[in-house]
């Protein structure tokens, strides 16, 4: 086998326990899209899953909940504290009860609206068709309060009473009313139109009818209870149907090019059959997604290829080697692979097993250093996975703490997951070093053997013996053996430097255990173990294994 090393991996990886939307209700961890590259997705066949309208209309009705009641709830509060400041005179002056008789509008959409926005973000709905009836209570309660505030009797009653003449009249009813009440329309028409997904037809129905409303109620008021002179009466109807219905025909088009546009943003997150939901991480070789199977329905993992090396077709041949390479291997402790294809486009993907767990290095971030028992429980299970590869000849050449997830498979917790073979060493493939940049070195440096940091050629399998010693060192102890200030540092201390003993960091490390790891951790390759087997014979020997 021939092998040339040299590109060090970037610090970003793919990290299959983040996940970028919580449930609803809950916090979200992290894991969201960082800034950086893009690729270019490009529609595959099928329909965009239906319920990706779920989470943006939950979204968008928890805004319009929270403002509105907000809106009133500080309403409220600035007119007791007026009160409070500048008190009416006594003749006035209303009875707190009669105040909140009188404030019955307000009070309805404060409760109405408050109560939707505590249960959307506590206690959501499952289903689009439960939001929906939210919306419709929610737009409803702001409809009986525009119809009541904008076209109402005390309103109309004042208006008409108050004027002599018909000049008077026409004046009235544009200046002071019908201006005043199309207002008020036209912004409840447009906030509905702009802020709530729909299609173009279902929203000009629900737009179309908050605009018939007040025409109705207008044309009842002014042919019939207090009738004005029909000149004067078609006119106040011209004008108020004239701005509603401006408000509905712009409210229309909005909610049109904003579905368009979601559903292109839709297509554009497919790739095949597979829809992505969210960025999980990025490599050396691409990106990934948690995906999700348009049919299935099943969570996975799904890598693209970086879209500033989409047009490089070594790199593109590198990620498909990946892929096969992986495909081949079926031990459970290894990443399972479900599926790859190309777009039209040309890019290159692949579907795998979604992890739900953290990968060692977050572990011991969040935990710290390992028990020892737990540590060898975790690194046989990765010997098992290095087993089967050595045994078809792969060699992995990149074993680090964040390509080995940590997660709950089967009902069993801790299972281990080998992943990320993207610089596998493949028999009678072309040689790693005309995939990538000559004198470049794959892998990484805190984690690579020492044969591998001096660019030989003949890895065999206990190149990745030495990375998983070093992998175990870090479980142990939350560093590496070799910390330096720089990559090249750290290369040189794996060609030179010795290993600190692991009993000086942590007495409470078995000397049994100790001396498997310290063996792993030899300068030349024929001190270390021959082969995953052996390696995992002599953990299984030490007094904590199976604790």
């Amino acid at each position: 086998m021939t092998a040339r090393a040299v590109q060090v991996e970037p610090t970003e990886e793919y990290r299959p326990g983040q996940q970028a939307n919580a449930p609803p209700g809950k916090a979200q961890p992290a894991g969201a899209p960082r800034e950086g590259g893009r690729v270019a997705l490009v529609a595959g066949s099928g329909s965009v899953a239906t319920d990706d309208l779920y989470p943006l209309l939950r979204r968008r009705l928890l805004i319009l909940t929270t403002i509105v009641a907000s809106a009133f709830f500080a309403g409220f509060c600035i007119d007791i504290l007026m009160r409070t400041l500048f008190p009416l005179p006594a003749e006035q002056a209303e009875a707190p009860l009669e105040y909140l008789i009188n404030s019955w509008r307000a009070l309805l959409n404060l409760v109405v609206h408050g109560t939707a926005a505590v249960i959307l973000w506590r206690r959501p709905p499952r289903s689009v068709r439960a939001l929906r009836l939210i919306e419709l209570v929610a737009v409803g309660s702001l409809v009986v309060i525009t119809l009541t505030m904008a076209v109402h009797p005390e309103s109309y009653g004042r208006v008409v009473r108050n004027i002599s003449q018909p000049f008077d009249i026409r004046q009235a009813f544009v200046g002071r009313y019908l201006l005043a009440g199309s207002l008020m329309w036209s912004i409840l028409i447009l906030s509905y139109g702009t802020l709530i997904p729909n299609t173009w037809r279902r929203c000009a129905a629900v737009v179309g009818l908050m605009a018939v409303s007040p025409l109705v109620l207008f044309a009842v008021y002014a042919f019939w209870l207090w009738p004005l002179p029909r000149e004067i009466a078609f006119q106040g109807l011209l004008v108020l149907g004239f701005y509603v219905g401006l408000a509905v025909a712009i409210a229309v088009f909005a909610s049109s090019r904003i579905e368009i546009m979601r559903q292109q943003a839709a297509e554009a997150r497919k790739l095949g059959q597979y829809v992505l939901r969210e960025r999980l991480g990025a490599g050396g070789m691409g990106e990934v997604y948690r995906a999700e199977h348009l049919l299935l329905r099943r969570p996975c993992a799904l890598k693209v290829i970086r879209p500033e090396r989409a047009g490089d077709p070594k790199n593109l041949s590198r990620f498909e080697r990946e892929v096969q390479v992986t495909a081949t291997l079926t031990h459970p402790n290894t990443v399972q692979i479900y599926d790859y294809g190309h777009a039209a486009d040309g890019t290159f993907y692949y579907v795998m097993e979604y992890l739900p767990g953290p990968n060692l290095e977050q572990l011991v971030k969040q935990v710290g250093p390992l028990p020892p028992k737990r540590a060898v429980h975790l690194l046989r299970q990765v010997c098992g996975a290095l087993r089967e590869a050595h045994a078809a000849g792969l060699v992995h050449r990149d074993i680090k703490p964040s390509n080995i997830i940590v997660c709950e498979r089967g009902g069993l917790a801790d299972v281990a997951k080998l992943l990320d073979f993207g610089i596998v060493d493949v028999p009678e493939a072309a040689p790693a070093w005309e995939l990538t940049a000559q004198n470049q070195v794959l892998g990484t440096p805190q984690f690579m053997s020492a044969e591998q940091a001096a660019g030989l050629h003949d890895l065999d399998a206990r190149s990745d013996l030495y990375s998983l010693g070093v992998t175990a060192y870090f479980m142990l102890t939350g560093r590496s053996p070799f910390d330096r200030a720089t990559p090249n540092l750290v290369i040189a201390a794996h060609l030179h430097d010795a290993v600190t003993p692991l009993h000086k960091l942590r007495n409470d490390v078995p000397a049994d255990l100790s001396a498997v790891i310290e063996r792993c951790l030899e300068k030349a390759p024929h001190q270390r173990y021959a082969d995953a087997g052996s390696l995992e014979i002599a953990l299984a020997a030490c007094q904590c294994a199976g604790q």
